[in-house]
């Protein structure tokens, strides 16, 4: 399967295959199975084409043990690109700022939702009623209050639905934004936009890697950075979304 763009910047599809093997390196050790990558170049990828099949709750189960390994392989720090990488990232068509932080609140607000609340705003997708809670929510991120002590986990980190495929042998990965992040960030994007069978990906993982007490109530939280990125691309209906995060995150 070729995907190409005749307008793809610098690195583009370069990071697309860094990130699909730097996710596929676990899978040896039971991660989560990724899209083989056949060849990279500028404005070209070639992938193993994945013939898809109906899932079941035992093939969801199991997608959720093996994403728990994936993301317990780890990075090098919070916003860390894949190892070996040294070019952009990127989320959709939309660059991913690159950071080597220690401290998550700190990466996540600066890099995962304030560079895209600002294009929200110019964009209309964030109106001037709305910015105050939000910015309120970063601020309290950045400075740390909800930091624990989870270690950069080797996120997939655009994990909606439609890159999350199925064949008969289980779920595959594909179209990565891969760094290094909090864990639970993308089992919230999971719930944000939805999965077959969601409980049972999640009782998969939580049987493999408990989550930590509360992770339900802190998936507003995670979803601040996939709502942020929607809200400067796709609409007003986001910015309703990203503003009532923000509030369920100041009443943690």
């Amino acid at each position: 399967m070729v995907k190409q763009r005749a307008d793809a910047p610098d690195g583009f599809f370069g990071a697309e295959a860094a990130g699909l093997r730097w996710l596929g390196e676990p899978a040896a050790d039971g991660g989560a199975r990724v899209v083989r990558v056949v060849a990279a170049g500028p404005g070209r990828i070639e992938l193993e084409r994945i013939h898809e099949w109906r899932p079941t709750p035992a093939a969801a189960r199991a997608f959720g043990a093996a994403l728990a390994v994936t993301h317990a392989a780890g990075a090098a720090a919070f916003g860390a690109p894949p190892d070996g990488w040294d070019g952009p990232l990127f989320i959709g068509r939309r660059p991913l700022p690159v950071a080597h932080e220690t401290g998550w609140g700190r990466f996540y607000a600066r890099d995962r939702v304030l560079p895209y609340l600002s294009i929200a705003v110019e964009a209309g997708g964030v109106t001037a009623s709305q910015l105050p809670v939000i910015r309120e929510a970063v601020d309290r991120v950045a400075a740390g209050e909800f930091d624990d002590d989870e270690p950069p986990a080797r996120l997939h980190g655009d994990l909606w639905n439609g890159n999350l495929l199925w064949d008969d042998g289980g779920g595959v990965l594909i179209d990565p934004a891969a760094h290094g992040g909090h864990r639970e960030t993308d089992l919230a994007m999971l719930a944000l936009f939805g999965a077959p069978y969601l409980e049972e990906v999640v009782a998969g993982y939580d049987a493999a890697r408990p989550l930590r007490a509360g992770w339900r109530d802190r998936i507003p939280l995670h979803q601040l950075h996939p709502l942020a990125v929607h809200a400067a691309g796709h609409g007003p209906a986001y910015g309703v979304a990203l503003a009532d995060a923000a509030r369920a995150t100041l009443a943690l």
